[in-house]
């Protein structure tokens, strides 16, 4: 019998842990690895045991270390919702497993980026920009756009909504935060997130979003990191405030958001009269001149007054019925050091590269950092020189 074949005597209570970390139902787990569920339920009652190549299989769909399997105890790891920002609905300890996943990934990059930097003597960047929800959402707003220091001169020069994405994403790296992008997880349960450490938190954009709304998501997640910062937001596992105490929370991040987007005076210019009638048409005019979508142009539009929270309801509703009707659009084929890029950021790729190159970490180690074959990485320092990426499509 080949050796994978053979029982392996596995700690079942380690599966069990593992399965349920990962967010996955015996059934899931039984499907993946084409058994009965009771199979699965066996395992974890240590009734029998997998054979090894049922456990390879099953620390790689649960991303797990092969050795974690046969642990003596399951491994005392803090709740996922102890790092990220309440998020609507999403309640902890609940999440899906992708969106677990995601979350995952992103706390073992910034931990191994502040590593990465310990080891090469590099000084750790301080975010240095807070909030507080007494504040005029605008003085906030204008606070983080010079943060930035992007002109809307610059702005509306770029050339489309990937250059858009690109150059705010590098400007809110510059501030001393990792941007993140995640794939997999629905839009439904999370457009972007963010992980409230210090120093150097965490921004985390869903891949699946298109390029004009992913500006405005990195931008609200920040408020929230400046919120956060200001001792005005802990993680989802201890925020305890009501749903109409948090959706004020939310309505300040949407609006200092959108002000960090577009200025007052720029606005004033692009919409002399206050008096307007606002279809879809005339938000998507507008939006283009500044590279955002139209749902963060009609939110600054209500933020600043041009629109009253019913002509923006109103808005909304007739925005989201046209989104509805439109076809999906796929990414289409990304080559594996695109999609390193786009998930992990330049900083981050760069740090990483570093490392290797100061023999600090070999390249297995930096080939698992960035989930990236060797082979691609001379293409990969080519892209770090060379021109820009496109955008974000890694599914």
């Amino acid at each position: 019998m080949p050796a994978a074949a053979l029982p392996v005597p596995i700690n079942p209570s380690v599966l069990a842990w593992a399965r349920n970390e990962s967010g996955y139902a015996v059934d899931r787990i039984a499907t993946r690895l084409h058994v009965k569920p009771e199979r699965v339920e066996a395992w974890e009652r240590g009734e029998r045991p997998p054979t090894l190549r049922q456990v390879q299989e099953l620390a790689r769909f649960l991303h797990r270390p092969l050795n974690v399997f046969f642990l003596p105890s399951p491994p005392q790891v803090p709740p996922l919702a102890a790092e990220y920002r309440r998020l609507a609905g999403v309640r902890p300890g609940h999440e899906s497993p992708e969106l677990r996943l995601a979350v995952r990934q992103m706390i073992n990059r910034r931990e191994t980026g502040l590593a990465l930097m310990e080891e090469l003597g590099e000084p750790i960047p301080a975010f240095p920009l807070q909030a507080h929800l007494n504040e005029n959402p605008q003085a906030v707003g204008e606070r983080l756009r010079a943060a930035m220091g992007i002109t809307v001169e610059v702005q509306t020069a770029w050339r489309d909504e990937w250059q858009a994405w690109r150059e705010w994403r590098a400007a809110v790296e510059q501030t001393g935060v990792f941007v993140f992008q995640f794939p997999k997880v629905e839009l439904v349960e999370a457009r972007g997130l963010s992980l409230l450490r210090f120093p150097l938190p965490v921004v985390g954009v869903n891949s699946k979003e298109q390029p004009e709304p992913k500006s405005y998501t990195l931008l609200h997640e920040v408020i929230h990191l400046m919120l956060a910062a200001g001792h005005e937001e802990v993680p989802a596992l201890r925020e305890h405030r009501s749903g109409e105490e948090w959706e004020a929370v939310e309505r300040f991040a949407e609006a200092a958001a959108s002000h960090a987007l577009i200025p007052e005076h720029a606005l004033r210019v692009a919409v002399p009269g206050r008096a307007q009638a606002w279809d879809i048409d005339a938000v998507r005019r507008i939006a283009r001149r500044f590279r955002v979508s139209p749902l963060a142009m009609a939110t600054r539009l209500r933020a600043s007054g041009y629109m009253s929270w019913p002509q923006y309801n109103e808005w909304k509703a007739r925005w989201s019925e046209y989104v509805a009707t439109l076809p999906s659009r796929s990414g289409g084929f990304s080559h594996p050091v695109d999609i390193a890029l786009n998930r992990t950021g330049k900083p981050y790729v760069q740090l990483v590269l570093e490392a290797l190159a100061a023999n600090r970490i070999t390249s297995v180690d930096a080939s698992r950092h960035l989930s990236l074959k060797f082979e691609h990485f001379e293409k990969l320092k080519e892209s770090l020189r060379g021109g820009p990426l496109r955008g974000g499509a890694d599914e």
